[in-house]
């Protein structure tokens, strides 16, 4: 059986505020950094999903909005491919596109 491990560092200021991430994946040598990251887990147990979000202080609010609407067009493409459920998805990606235009990240389709 294959293993793999992902591992993420954070870097705290006196304040416990993240200063950097570092992350890293034990399969492929892969590593970086990274300005936030956003985890859910879903706990099987107790039919809740557990979550970790933090973001460094060099996350600027420009690009939190635009991590935001990545992730909300990510997720609807996720959800589709793991549920087939194209007609939600596709509900998704027009919130992602209705928000990303409100926010000034993309201009009216």
């Amino acid at each position: 059986m294959a293993e793999s491990i992902i591992q993420f560092q954070v870097d705290l200021d006196e304040n416990k505020v993240p200063e950097n991430i570092n992350w890293q994946a034990s399969d492929s040598g892969d590593k970086g950094t990274a300005d936030a990251i956003m985890i859910s887990m879903w706990d099987k147990n107790e039919k809740n999903t557990l979550k970790i979000d933090l973001w460094t202080k060099n996350m600027l609010v420009d690009e939190m909005k635009m991590l935001y609407h990545q992730t909300l067009l990510t997720m609807a493409d996720t959800f589709e491919k793991a549920t087939g459920e194209t007609k939600m998805a596709r509900e998704m990606r027009d919130f992602g596109q209705n928000f990303g235009e409100k926010m000034g990240l993309i201009k009216k389709g």
